[in-house]
């Protein structure tokens, strides 16, 4: 393992919820996830090391890799699984394979959120040209949230789904800071931005110098 290693981000998703497993069959290049499915999502630094981390992973387990991302800065993977044992040994015996912990993790930050009520018709336009996921309504409420790392976006966006009923827009999860767009009623939007940010909150790792 290279002296420069970051692990950046760890999130188990113990299950896909139906919008978000959809919206995550529409982006991947790897094997496609379904609704019920567990799921590992891990950052790293430096990049390359994302391939040599996925090997790993498969070869020891039966988990499948939905993505294998490596960006200008960190490198990122995601596996899943019918059988949660199955992604929480790839995650154990990637983790034991780097000689680390989950605590070993950066700690997840909420970045920003911003709730915005009765969306205006033309906003809801330009959202709609580059989002991935449903329709955004002019009138809705929409909320908007950044953490970082990015890859911890997922766990907060699948977390939101479980609690509220809400619409799933987009999500952006590669990069220095991971994104999510949701809509619906002011009160479910309001449930799911709390769901969201005690999801992030409530995992244990290191603080980011």
């Amino acid at each position: 393992m290279a002296k420069t290693f970051s692990l950046r981000c760890y999130c188990y998703l113990d299950r896909m919820q139906p919008q978000y497993a959809s919206f995550v069959g529409t982006i991947t290049r790897g094997d496609l996830p379904i609704e019920g499915m567990a799921a590992l999502y891990v950052e790293m630094a430096p990049g390359n090391e994302v391939f040599r981390v996925v090997d790993i992973a498969v070869k020891a387990t039966e988990a499948r890799p939905g993505a294998q991302i490596v960006e200008r800065e960190f490198g990122m993977f995601e596996v899943h699984s019918p059988s949660q044992a199955a992604v929480i040994e790839a995650g154990n015996v990637v983790l034991d394979r780097l000689g680390l912990s989950a605590a070993d993790r950066i700690k997840p930050q909420v970045v920003s959120t911003q709730v915005i009520t009765r969306v205006d018709p033309y906003q809801a336009q330009l959202i709609n040209r580059f989002r991935r996921g449903s329709m955004l309504v002019s009138g809705e409420t929409m909320l908007v949230m950044e953490c970082a790392p990015a890859a911890y976006i997922n766990i907060a966006c699948n977390e939101a789904e479980k609690t509220a009923s809400i619409k799933l827009i987009h999500v952006s999860s590669v990069g220095r800071f991971g994104r999510m767009w949701l809509s619906g009623s002011e009160a479910e939007i309001m449930t799911a931005k709390n769901a969201a940010v005690q999801a992030l909150e409530s995992l244990e790792g290191r603080v980011d110098a």
